[in-house]
């Protein structure tokens, strides 16, 4: 062995021993500060068979937002009967969480009589944003809106939260059915661009994130075990931040395809939806809204989807023939409602703000609905006429 390859050597190995050392310093300081990989911290929800009452589940309370300790005795004894084979396990690892009580037609809310006189009914359709889903009652958009109508009006106003998480077309439609023959006076359709009914072919081109949907669905019945002492939180770290840059990269890529020719056909179906919607409600003597509702992304710069949410307010071939209409579908209702429920239309999104317990991306949370129903983005879409 020369000389000069003993040097290079050497310089090889202290090279080798500086990483190596920085490397065991990172990883202490992530154990030491209790980090955890995504796949870990994953919420979980439980409910009971007659999915009447639910509870969604989450890891961490940074905000002090959710006042259900799972780990509390009482809490405890109240709620183990919606998930008793596996309460346990989920309160190790998800213990602060949100109740949600559901009428027999599955809404968030109490069972829909009959309506009052001299009362207006707002019917608010949608899926999870619309729900409210991982926020407390008092925050839904249906409670919020109703209580800020109340204070224009008291007494005059009736909010009916008929969001479902999870639903687009075509079972959007099937929930506008449901809800019609309750006499509402106005139905607002909380529309959220992933809502669109999609078409085979594009169903089949979105496998990463039908796998990643299926991971974390899996995730909330079977969560993985807690990572192993020699698991590397380091290479945990960097996997996450890779992961979360392909989903997002991914996922805006699936919205501008479902609004555009990779998913025509679907979205052809969903306006045929659409217009069926705006035909019933008119036949009825009520009136249809349709208020996109922007994604939390990209805000920091240009949002992304501003192209989408145009489409949604102007697509022409929603009208017959057409032709135009007015830019104010609820023009003919009293001003308090214009102004509460209208907002601007055509706004910009709303400021950030995170799901209470801390995630990021298009999650519901509390203030994003009282910031819906005060500015928007019920920017209105323009009022769908039947052919």
């Amino acid at each position: 062995m020369t000389p000069r390859f003993r040097e290079r050597l050497k310089g090889l190995l202290l090279s080798g021993a500086s990483l190596l050392t920085v490397f065991l310093l990172v990883e202490a300081a992530f154990r030491l500060g209790g980090f955890v990989p995504e796949r870990y911290r994953a919420p979980a929800r439980m409910v009971d068979a007659r999915f009447r009452e639910l509870l969604d589940c989450y890891p961490s309370n940074p905000r002090g937002y959710f006042e259900i300790d799972l780990r509390e005795p009482a809490n405890a004894e109240k709620y183990r009967r919606l998930a008793p084979l596996r309460f346990d396990a989920l309160v190790r690892r998800v213990p602060w969480a949100v109740e949600s009580r559901y009428n027999d037609l599955k809404f968030r809310d109490g069972p829909f009589g009959p309506k009052r006189p001299g009362v207006t009914r707002v019917m608010i359709l949608g899926d999870s944003f619309a729900e409210g889903q991982g926020v407390k009652e008092a925050d839904t958009l249906a409670r919020v809106l109703e209580r800020l109508l109340d204070e224009k009006a008291s007494g005059k106003w009736e909010v009916r939260n008929c969001g479902r998480r999870g639903a687009d077309f075509p079972a959007l439609f099937e929930a506008f059915e449901q809800l019609l023959p309750f006499e509402p006076d106005l139905v607002i359709y909380a529309l959220v661009l992933n809502d669109a009914d999609q078409s085979d072919a594009f169903r089949a081109r979105q496998a990463y994130l039908n796998d990643w949907i299926v991971d974390r669905r899996d995730q909330e019945n079977e969560p993985p075990g807690p990572p192993g002492l020699f698991h590397s939180r380091v290479s945990d770290f960097v996997a996450d931040r890779v992961h979360a840059w392909r989903v997002g990269r991914e996922t805006t890529g699936w919205y501008l395809d479902m609004w555009g020719e990779g998913n025509r056909e679907g979205w052809e179906r969903t306006q045929g939806f659409l217009r069926e919607m705006n035909r019933q409600t008119r036949q009825r003597g009520a009136r249809l809204l349709i208020a996109p509702w922007p994604l939390f992304v990209g805000l920091e710069g240009a949002y992304p989807f501003t192209p989408l949410h145009a489409r949604a307010r102007g697509d022409r071939a929603l009208l017959p023939g057409g032709g135009d209409c007015p830019p104010r579908p609820a023009a003919r209702l009293p001003r308090p409602a214009q102004r509460v429920v209208l907002g601007a239309p055509g706004g910009p999104p709303p400021e950030r703000e995170g799901p209470p317990h801390g995630r990021r991306g298009p999650g519901p949370g509390g203030a994003r609905s009282a910031a819906v129903a005060r500015t928007g983005p019920l920017s209105p879409s323009r009022s769908r006429r039947s052919p």
